[in-house]
């Protein structure tokens, strides 16, 4: 088969499409359902120059997930910078991740659904990598301000950020009555009651003492 490359796409740019088309077929498709020729045929480059760039598939598919992952942990290192106090950065990190969500389904499906270890067996769980050690930070934060309950670190993340990704892939499956940015403020809400720290109020003191 005579190939039809792009000659105006090389280097960056042509990595860059390659990414996205990856992206684009993986979610769709699946990874095993899609060979290097059919990112091929769909970004219009050559079948060398995408193994010049990544070697094979495998390499390709880390490639991929390694810069989605990093384009995630700069969205919440940003909102880290930019928020002060636990409360702001928990709301801040949730409204992110439903920007996304919303802005760039695929690179949200991959990151949440793909099963990345039965063709990256040497990556550890999505669950151990920058973005979501991001999210534990902020909590670790929050639990050493007092802002938070004392309560276990993964307990309380999962508390804080683990309805959000359920409701992102109930929002990816369809399953939503509602667009999702209607539930956003509600999620923000539940989060911060299921770990902040309840003020101290002296009549609970009072009326356990009673109660004795």
């Amino acid at each position: 088969m005579t190939e039809n490359p792009k000659p105006s796409v090389r280097g960056v740019a042509l990595r860059k499409l390659v990414l996205d088309t990856a992206l684009e077929r993986f979610s769709r498709d699946g990874y095993f359902n899609t060979s290097i020729h059919d990112i091929r045929r769909q970004a219009g480059v050559s079948i060398g120059s995408i193994y010049h760039h990544f070697g094979n598939k495998e390499a390709l598919a880390k490639a991929l997930y390694d810069d989605l992952l990093q384009r995630m942990d700069a969205g919440l290192a940003e909102v880290m910078e930019r928020e002060s106090g636990c409360r702001a950065r928990c709301d801040g990190i949730i409204a992110f991740l439903f920007r996304v969500a919303q802005e760039d389904p695929r690179t949200m499906r991959f990151v949440l659904e793909a099963r990345h270890r039965e063709f990256l067996p040497q990556e550890p769980p999505v669950c151990s990598s920058q973005p979501f050690l991001r999210m534990r930070e902020c909590i670790e934060q929050g639990i050493a301000t007092g802002e938070l309950r004392p309560i276990e670190v993964p307990v309380a993340a999962t508390a804080a950020f683990g309805g959000t990704i359920r409701l992102l892939q109930l929002h990816l499956d369809g399953a939503l009555e509602a667009p999702l940015s209607r539930y956003l403020m509600s999620m923000q809400e539940a989060a911060w009651r299921a770990i902040a720290r309840e003020p101290f109020n002296p009549t609970d003191t009072i009326t356990r003492e009673t109660e004795k």
